[in-house]
């Protein structure tokens, strides 16, 4: 039996709230979540069978986005362990750093409920390590974070 993605994004929908994240639809096939513990608002987001998870870090002036910040995101040894980068124009020639993850989805058994939840888990281990490694490059740099 194939799933509609309306379908796989409500069970998501659900078995994030029932482990404790407050979820709320913000699209059609899009999750505004948060995460009660720490407070930190990210995205879920259903494309065909693969749910996309981002969080935006901070946003900043696209001149703050130096070499130097870049070679720290992409370092293979930066402490990011299964999530990545990405950086998004915004508005007034800022720049949004974003940390992003995913995985594909079956048929919303056991194994893809253990993958959802492992890739919220991941996300929030991710941004604390990427908060430890921009939080220095981004000192004294305006930045606002959104991440919360």
């Amino acid at each position: 039996m194939t799933l509609s993605e309306p379908s796989i994004l409500s069970q998501v929908h659900q078995l994030l709230a029932e482990h404790g994240y407050e979820v709320s639809e913000n699209g059609e096939d899009l999750l505004k979540v948060r995460d009660t513990d720490t407070g930190v608002t990210f995205q879920a987001a259903l494309h065909g069978s693969i749910l996309y998870m981002s969080v935006t870090l901070t946003t900043v002036s696209a001149e703050a986005v130096t070499p130097d910040l870049m070679r720290k995101m992409l370092s293979a040894d930066n402490g990011i362990a299964t999530s990545a980068f990405q950086l998004y124009e915004a508005s007034q020639g800022r720049v949004a750093v974003t940390l992003n993850n995913f995985c594909t989805l079956q048929n919303m058994g056991a194994e893809d409920e253990d993958d959802v939840l492992s890739l919220a888990g991941y996300l929030m281990a991710d941004l604390l390590e990427a908060r430890h490694l921009l939080g220095s490059a981004l000192t004294g740099v305006e930045a606002g974070t959104a991440a919360q």
